[in-house]
């Protein structure tokens, strides 16, 4: 398998299934006596659970059984980020960490039963104050200790210069500004659910993961089982966007309620409990100064984060650690992480954690930097481009961000931009354009995969990896197809089940940097043991030749005149098949380079004089992720991310009722996503140069840098149309009225 740039571009393997409704998804399995599961959350943000009231409960029709932590399923152990997704289990004590925590699970026959005895369960309460509030948190801050192996406060310095306000007071041309956004979420189409088998002492859990093999560890941990016991079956996932990582409360409370009724139990969240029994985005404010020369090259760069944080655990936004470390060149720079602690839901993994943030903040401000020295947006991040990682004087694997931005301006059009904001009118509308700048991490795990050829003459290549839209049913079949010279049509994919080769799943821009490169050790061990069975049993025709004599040929198995298909030698020799596992991991190379992925987003906005209405007119992103494996749905992964991007940018933002620390807007009704009248024609151009100093493919991940800077190039864009520069997301039309 070769690093060369591709061409392939090919349907979703699995497409057919999902449009004809085929694919079966967690709360799709079915199971005999099937029982249902419904949880009960608290309704006030901290506390400590007095008593609950269930007899109501317990007599409504059909209910098996009522689980409070009076009345509780035994859990061991504590939570971790990355197993389970806060630092406690379900129903182990009487604490409330938050508004919206599980604390009961009532099972019965059927969904509706369980809803309905759910209403009637009665808590009381011993309330304490919460601290619920963003904003009123921020004085009180904390370190949050390392981040990525650095400190928390990162500052290097160029030599005499004291510190980094003197460097911005020294600067020719400084800019400050502070930027600020609510938390998100994850809003996936198919909400967390889960169906839980016990047979024999050994659990099969369906549920919808990003990595079965994480969610084996956390359930087995839980449960009080050996690893082996426990299996995990994900084959389709309807979207995680990171929040199907860990292990949330209801896959626990479902198989512990299983085991102990001794019949399944399938608990499917509805879609405002979503918004609470899993994770979310941390809220954010940043402060981003800048100091530059009058050419435009920076001389001092200081980005200090505060981001929400819930005292339940989970992760934070990272924000000035993953972009202003490294994206641009300069001489002093200070980062500083704090965190917020709050009595909200934990967050959590979100579609490019960090990156998506920090970018709003550090691309504004560069665009703000840009209309201060009258320099063309472009033209200044080309003179700021780090061509070595700053402060580490590593050297990339691969970077072509000068391109992404040439190429972008080309194709967007970009000299027609009028630099004066709110220069120009087509009729009622202000028109104006802005860019920004993507990055996010070139990551790569150990991986295995198995090649298996069949004797019908389909091979299958399986792993246990997840696909969550990303389409990794279809990575596995082209780079499969591409290792063994066959047609994608002939290859099977599989995947979702923690029993296959292993894998630690789909997660981090990662998925199909790992496991590619293990498809072509796969495909290399299998090709070897079709080899050794041809030339070892007796009724094969090519029987005692040398190993080394005979070579794999597109299918084939060629030894001089002698050629017979891998199909016809399985039936001759009454083979059920034949194939070996492959490995792969970071190589040696990993740590003498920085792996890294870039891109440059071109957005068009049009904001009413009357109303101030914005919109979308169109979005040019040029991303240079390394070789691209399948054009088709690779488009798809940065369309995917640049719609993301629009929701941050425009509309999406959870909104916390200060007094009961309740999530005001968390359903879909007013929760607000951006929809088929919000995206206008986006324009998605790979440049397609590998980087095999990452991996022998030479491909990057693409499934996050998509949703990198839209949200900055949109702001941008808004600013030149009206000159109203909005540090605030999302950017509503109250915020551009008069």
């Amino acid at each position: 398998m070769s690093g060369a740039a591709r061409t392939v571009s090919v349907n979703r393997v699995d497409g057919r299934l999902k449009v004809t409704g085929g694919a079966r998804y967690a709360a799709d399995q079915p199971a005999e006596r099937l029982a249902h599961g419904f949880l009960l959350l608290s309704t006030v943000a901290r506390g400590t659970v007095r008593a609950m009231d269930v007899a109501a409960a317990e007599a409504s029709p059909g209910v098996l059984a009522v689980y409070t932590p009076f009345r509780t399923l035994a859990l061991l152990g504590s939570g971790t980020p990355f197993s389970v997704g806060h630092s406690w289990l379900p129903l182990q004590d009487a604490e409330v960490h938050y508004h919206g925590q599980a604390i009961g699970l009532v099972v019965a026959e059927t969904f509706e039963q369980a809803r309905d005895a759910a209403a009637l369960v009665r808590a009381d309460y011993d309330v304490r104050p919460a601290a619920v509030s963003f904003t009123d948190g921020i004085p009180a801050a904390t370190d949050p200790g390392p981040i990525m192996g650095e400190p928390a406060r990162l500052e290097y310095l160029a030599d005499g210069v004291d510190s980094i306000d003197a460097a911005l007071a020294a600067s020719e041309v400084t800019v400050s500004g502070t930027y600020q956004q609510p938390g998100k979420h994850h809003s996936a189409m198919e909400p967390h659910a889960c169906v839980a088998v016990w047979q024999d002492g050994s659990l099969t859990l369906h549920t919808g993961t990003q990595s079965a093999s994480l969610t084996v560890g956390a359930m087995a941990a839980a449960l009080g089982v050996e690893t082996a016991k426990v299996r995990v079956v994900s084959p389709h996932v309807g979207g995680g966007f990171g929040n199907k990582v860990a292990t949330w409360a209801h896959p626990l409370l479902a198989a512990a309620a299983a085991r102990t009724l001794g019949r399944p139990v399938k608990v499917v969240l509805t879609r405002e409990q979503t918004f609470t029994v899993t994770g979310n985005r941390s809220a954010v404010r940043q402060t981003v100064s800048l100091g530059a020369r009058r050419d435009g090259t920076l001389v001092a760069v200081k980005h200090q984060v505060w981001a929400s944080q819930s005292g339940s655990g989970g992760i934070f936004e990272s924000s000035a650690h993953t972009t202003s470390r490294y994206l641009y060149r300069t001489e002093n720079l200070h980062l500083d992480q704090k965190i917020v602690p709050l009595d909200v839901p934990p967050p959590t993994w979100m579609r490019a954690p960090g990156q998506e943030s920090g970018s709003f903040a550090l691309e504004t401000a560069l665009d703000e930097l840009a209309a201060e020295l009258r320099i063309d947006p472009v033209e200044l991040r080309l003179r700021n481009n780090a061509t070595v990682y700053p402060g580490r004087n590593v050297p990339w694997s691969s970077k072509h961000l000068d391109e992404c931005y040439r190429i972008g301006a080309q194709r967007f059009g970009w000299a027609r931009r009028n630099p004066t904001p709110g220069a120009v009118l087509r009729g009622e509308w202000l028109v104006g354009m802005g860019t920004a700048t993507a990055n996010y991490p070139g990551e790569r795990f150990p991986a295995s995969v198995n090649v298996r050829f069949r004797p019908d003459g389909d091979v299958s290549v399986s792993s246990a990896t997840a696909d969550l839209g990303t389409g990794m049913w279809t990575v596995l079949a082209v780079l499969g197809a591409e290792a063994l010279g066959l047609p994608v049509a002939r290859i099977r994919s599989d995947l979702g089940d923690s029993t296959l080769a292993a894998n630690i799943g789909s997660f981090g821009s990662a998925s199909t940097a790992s496991t590619g490169p293990a498809v072509a050790a796969a495909a290399q061990a299998a090709t070897t043991a079709l080899i050794d069975l041809a030339v070892t049993d007796e009724r094969s025709p090519l029987h005692g030749r040398p190993a080394a004599e005979v070579r794999y040929e597109r299918g084939d198995l060629v030894a001089g005149d002698l050629r017979i298909g891998f199909p016809e030698l399985l039936r001759t020799v009454d083979s059920p098949g034949v194939g070996a596992t492959g490995s792969a991991a970071p190589g040696p190379d990993h740590g003498r380079y920085a792996f890294t992925s870039f891109g440059a987003h071109f957005c068009e906005v049009r904001v009413n004089r009357w109303t101030g209405e914005p919109r979308l007119s169109r979005i040019t992103s040029v991303i240079d992720g390394g070789a691209i494996i399948n054009a088709k749905t690779a488009r798809s992964q940065i369309i995917g991310g640049v719609i993301f991007g629009i929701g941050q940018a425009l509309l999406e933002g959870a909104v916390v009722e200060p007094d009961t620390g309740r999530i005001a807007n968390g359903n879909f009704a007013d929760y607000l996503l951006p929809v088929n009248a919000d995206v206008p024609p986006i324009d998605v151009h790979f440049l397609d140069h590998p980087d095999l100093l990452f991996n022998p493919l030479g491909a990057r991940g693409i499934g996050e840098i998509g949703t990198v800077g839209v949200a900055a190039a949109i702001g941008n864009a808004v600013y030149n149309a009206t000159g109203r520069r909005v540090r605030e997301l999302p950017i509503t039309l109250d915020k551009l009225l008069d």
